[in-house]
């Protein structure tokens, strides 16, 4: 059932099965250390957590950072539907000393799934829709913080819904962060199918050959459905097209039970709004293209993993390369795959500091 889930786009969805809620209690005593060790105790720190009014839904947000002066970095989760609230606690804490780093449960995700009725969301789950709450949440969280603008950073499917809203209405953002950017969706499963293949050939696995052959020619002239999706991103995934040089990310997927973030209740709903919101996402995030974007209004960075066949990095650089932008650089992370900010925190960190700090200065 993993990799059911792994479809969430560009793979950053929850854990295993969405219809069992996993029992918690077993790690409250954990989680207690993880809140006293996350708690932020500087005189000018900011650590709050509360609910927005936004288009029409209630949004959960979740504001952390040592110094309120820091500039914001507002966050853009992957999925649809994967928030990283319940696991900024394994990589965060560092970027807290330099930005005060905004994160939210987008619709239909984790606290905003509970927070809902979905039948009258189920109206409103298009991208335009998760655009126009990214620019409402940086409107809104300027004015609460005292801020001019913001340095908005997407993850994954996050990068879909960031690069449209930077583009939408750039007056709001110092700079646009791409970590895991997609560029094209139907190039990036060919690049996905086609790693799978090769590594399975090399690897002479009999059982990930058959199973890919099955799927071939993939993507085709097929409706990329659910299924077919999964089938073909499951292979890439295990030869370390998620995670660099690693089978599985169960330290991901498990991280929401040792949050201190959230309760048994708010842990289960990651799982059900991920399948709530794929159903509803997955026709129009298959059409997504940005190729066709010659001109960026802000500066833009775009953070990539040597070893991404989740959104593979290829169609990124080469977008960069030809695109024209008052700043743009790309940096490669040369031990990372999809989950660069798991894997190599610590570079992940300097060049924020280094490259996209100063952008907002």
């Amino acid at each position: 059932m993993k990799y059911l889930i792994l479809i969430c786009l560009t793979l950053s969805c929850a854990s295993v099965n969405a219809t069992t809620c996993p029992d918690t209690s077993a790690y409250d005593k954990a989680r207690e250390v993880i809140a006293d060790l996350g708690k932020i105790t500087t005189p000018n720190g900011v650590q709050d957590a509360f609910t927005l009014e936004v288009n029409g839904t209630v949004q959960a947000v979740n504001v952390r950072g040592k110094d309120r002066n820091n500039p914001i970095l507002l966050f853009v989760h992957g999925g649809p539907a994967s928030p990283l609230t319940p696991g900024m606690w394994q990589f965060q804490r560092p970027l807290e000393d330099y930005f005060t780093v905004v994160n939210w449960d987008q619709r239909g995700a984790g606290k905003t799934y509970l927070l809902n009725d979905l039948d009258t969301l189920k109206q409103h789950m298009t991208i335009d829709d998760f655009v126009a709450d990214t620019i409402a949440i940086a409107q809104q969280v300027t004015q609460r913080y005292g801020k001019e603008k913001v340095i908005l950073m997407g993850h994954s499917w996050g990068t879909i819904v960031g690069m449209q809203a930077a583009l939408k209405r750039p007056q709001l953002f110092y700079a646009y962060v791409g970590v895991g950017q997609v560029i094209n969706t139907r190039e990036n499963e060919r690049l996905s199918f086609d790693y799978a293949q090769q590594q399975a050939k090399q690897h002479n696995n009999t059982e990930a050959i058959a199973e890919l052959a099955e799927l071939a020619p993939y993507p085709g002239d097929q409706p990329l459905t659910r299924d077919r999706i999964v089938g073909a991103r499951k292979w890439a995934q295990y030869y370390g097209g998620l995670s660099a040089y690693r089978t599985e990310s169960g330290y991901f997927y498990r991280a929401a039970r040792l949050s201190p973030e959230y309760n048994a209740e708010q842990v289960c709903s990651i799982n059900k709004g991920s399948m709530f919101s794929l159903e509803l996402l997955l026709e129009e995030f298959l059409a997504v293209d940005y190729s066709g974007v010659k001109q960026f209004p802000i500066p833009v960075v775009m953070l990539m993993g040597r070893h991404d066949y989740t959104t593979p990095s290829a169609p990124t650089a080469a977008w960069l390369q030809q695109v024209k932008a008052p700043q743009k650089h790309g940096i490669w992370f040369e031990h990372s795959a999809h989950m660069l900010l798991w894997e190599e925190p610590g570079r992940f960190v300097v060049e924020l500091v280094n490259v996209v700090r100063p952008m907002a200065q």
